[in-house]
């Protein structure tokens, strides 16, 4: 990993082109004008004589108001960073012209500054006891611990309290998204039914339509190695890879030799549709048959030796998926109780749970906010894709009969254990589920898009000067 992502990172270009607008540069004028930073420039002076040496240009400060958004400023200092950090983060960015790249970056900048204020508006907020947690997902998804992503957080220029209010921002955004875009996407049986036609017609094979489920040993390669390093765990995956073809357990090799979390699994990620897999991953396994080895590759991580442990197309009738049996007691986000005084209450049960004194199922019923508490707590079989990020991330790093620490959400703080997992051909209704999904999916997305533009254009923008580097 070269860069630390954090999950407020800007992403590709494209996704920057397709929020900024076209709009140009303006001069500010009017009352807003007294909030300019640096000197003020007064009215031309003379042309001076040739006699007469011309004065030196007035060097105004870094530090100025580009933009303003409903009388909110953005700086250039603003618009800087944001342009350093993206960057650093995608190469990509490196071919854009500055000027145009920092165009960009400001009109996203102004459309999260819309967001972030309507978030205000709604009453959303985020404490810091789920900015803890975004903090510690973070660091797995990086594959670090919580120390090092600090460290390389401040290698990286970045405070860390300025990280930090990235993940808050990044937060209250998903949760706005949430509210106003994902909970009123509705899809009918029949639209369902007809994208499974759809699929089951398609004549071409379309691998971002294909289930998989794959697993891994994973070779870390250390942050600033050294060629010899780097050399010495490229071999170690080469030697791996090579065992797993020549007939060895794979299971047994990642118990023995993988640095991946999910090694506990037998380095078994799951089966789930190829765009929620690294793409890297499904192009190194696109020609791998079932039980295939490939690899390995090369990530920001490491290197990885890949297994394909199953692909099943979407719609087809062999379609199979990993489904979890998972249970969870829920405290809702009350007014009369804080997020950390629910997590301190849900870890004392997972105390008593693990100590033999308390039943979790009893203490479902008992105290869960949520209708299966009748039930202890039972969600039933679920597949991927089923629940929030939030609680799914956490749940996938379970194996059965374990139990997480309390995972806050965006409903509440949950406690969750893994009952089972089993992979399983889906019946005609869970296959409905499943392009419901897929396909909600999808309007979500261009739904996210209208309401995003719908934001900008309410909000009142008034450009400064263009910004400077």
């Amino acid at each position: 990993m070269k860069h630390i992502r954090s999950i407020m990172t800007l992403g590709c270009l494209a996704a920057i082109a397709a929020t900024a607008g076209a709009q140009g540069y303006r001069p500010g004028t009017g009352i807003t004008d007294i909030m300019r930073a640096g000197p003020r420039l007064g009215p031309p002076a003379a042309r001076p004589s040739a006699a007469a040496p011309a004065a030196p240009p007035v060097q105004r400060s870094a530090e100025f108001i580009v933009a303003l958004v409903n009388s909110e400023p953005i700086t250039n200092t603003d618009v800087q960073s944001r342009v350093s950090r993206l960057i650093k983060e995608n190469p990509d960015a490196e071919r854009v012209p500055r000027g145009e790249l920092t165009r960009l970056v400001l009109e996203r900048l102004i459309t999260e500054r819309a967001q972030l204020q309507l978030a205000k508006e709604n009453g959303i907020k985020v404490d810091e006891v789920a900015i803890d947690q975004a903090e510690q997902t973070v660091a797995r998804q990086n594959e670090i611990s919580l120390v090092e992503l600090r460290r390389r957080v401040a290698a990286e220029g970045i405070a860390q309290q300025d990280f930090r209010n990235d993940l808050r921002d990044q937060l209250l955004l998903t949760r706005l998204r949430d509210r106003e875009v994902e909970a009123k996407v509705k899809i009918s049986d029949a639209e369902a039914d007809e994208y499974l036609r759809d699929q089951r017609n398609t004549s071409v094979k379309n691998a971002a339509l294909e289930n998989l489920n794959l697993a891994q040993v994973l070779v870390a390669v250390p942050e600033n190695a050294t060629d010899a390093q780097v050399a010495a765990a490229q071999k170690k995956a080469q030697d791996i890879a090579q065992r797993a073809r020549s007939g060895e357990d794979f299971a047994k090799l990642v118990r023995e030799n993988s640095d991946s979390p999910d090694r506990g699994n037998g380095g078994a990620i799951g089966m789930r549709s190829a765009d929620r897999y690294p793409s890297l991953f499904v192009e190194a396994t696109q020609s791998t048959a079932v039980n295939g080895i490939a690899g390995p590759v090369r990530s920001s991580a490491g290197f990885h030796v890949l297994k394909v442990l199953a692909k099943a197309q979407i719609g087809s009738g062999d379609a199979t998926v990993t489904q979890t049996q998972v249970r969870h007691i829920l405290l809702l986000n009350d007014p009369k109780r804080t997020t950390a005084q629910a997590v301190a209450q849900l870890a004392e049960f997972k105390r008593r749970i693990q100590a033999g004194t308390a039943d979790f199922a009893g203490l479902a019923r008992d105290n869960s906010q949520d209708g299966s508490a009748k039930q202890g707590g039972d969600l039933g079989w679920s597949r991927p894709g089923q629940f929030v990020p939030e609680f799914e991330e956490a749940m996938d790093r379970l194996s059965p009969g374990q139990i997480s620490d309390p995972v806050v959400s965006r409903f509440g703080v949950h406690l969750i254990q893994v009952v089972g997992r089993r992979d399983s051909k889906l019946s005609q209704s869970e296959q409905r589920e499943a392009a419901r999904a897929a396909l909600r999916e999808q309007r979500v997305e261009e739904a996210f898009t209208t309401w995003v533009q719908e934001v900008r254009a309410r909000a009142y923008v008034e450009y400064r000067d263009p910004p400077q580097s």
